[in-house]
């Protein structure tokens, strides 16, 4: 099975509108980040002994500063690389202007450098340079190393900050339901969250699910026994 169509249709469209890096990476990020630095939270103030009120109120704290403070922050950063990349263009479009024998040798060794040779590289010069839009993405995939797609910084932000909530709330969930033995049906959840996190992101991976799971749950493991550590050294 392949992973998409091969009609001409199929490619024009796919090449036309390309996804970009999506939000994978956002989704990912916001998810273990939010399960884990709540988890550690839940596992250091039950080491210290405290209430299950102080964990719910902590926690929930935690959720929505820290996940709000996560979304600020890859909106920055997203917004900051998006800047940078309109900067550049910037650039580049003078460049043309100013320089126009210049950045068309530049052009003909970015095209050089993929395998072009004799007529058909000096044909594809005069094609590209020709349409100042394809010039100005070549220049920026072959001489910066960016992406022709620009990155979407609200995007971004608000797939960080739904799975920083959504997981971040399990760690929580046996606690706001006054379960017994909270902290072990908590420790579980959280664990599973871990393992699934990791399974998923294999989908677009080479790692197998399995092995992928097991990575995440192996961080996530290791900061929520520092954290239920580092909070024993405080019970009473």
């Amino acid at each position: 099975m392949t992973d998409h169509g091969h009609s001409q249709q199929e490619i024009e469209q796919r090449i036309s509108d390309p996804p970009g890096r999506g939000v994978l990476r956002d989704i990912v990020y916001g998810g273990i980040d939010g399960s884990v630095t709540t988890f550690a939270i839940v596992a250091g103030v039950a080491g210290a002994g405290l209430s299950s009120f102080v964990i719910v109120a902590l926690g929930l704290a935690n959720v929505l500063a820290d996940g709000f403070s996560m979304a600020v922050g890859n909106y920055s950063g997203t917004k900051a690389e998006l800047d940078n990349i309109k900067r550049i263009r910037a650039i580049e479009k003078r460049h043309i202007a100013l320089y126009p024998d210049g950045e068309r040798d530049e052009v003909r060794e970015n095209l050089a450098q993929k395998g072009l040779s004799g007529q058909v590289l000096e044909d594809a010069t005069e094609a590209i340079t020709a349409d100042r839009e394809n010039w100005i993405n070549l220049m920026i995939e072959g001489e910066y190393g960016l992406g022709s797609v620009d990155p979407h910084p609200v995007k971004a932000a608000m797939a960080t900050f739904l799975a920083f909530l959504v997981a971040g709330m399990v760690p929580l969930l046996p606690f706001l339901l006054a379960l017994d033995n909270a902290f072990t049906v908590s420790v579980c959840m959280t664990m599973g969250v871990f393992f699934a996190i990791g399974a998923l992101k294999s989908r677009w991976s080479l790692t197998p699910w399995w092995r992928s799971g097991l990575e995440t749950f192996a961080i996530g493991g290791a900061a929520a026994m520092i954290a239920y550590f580092v909070g024993s050294l405080f019970h009473p």
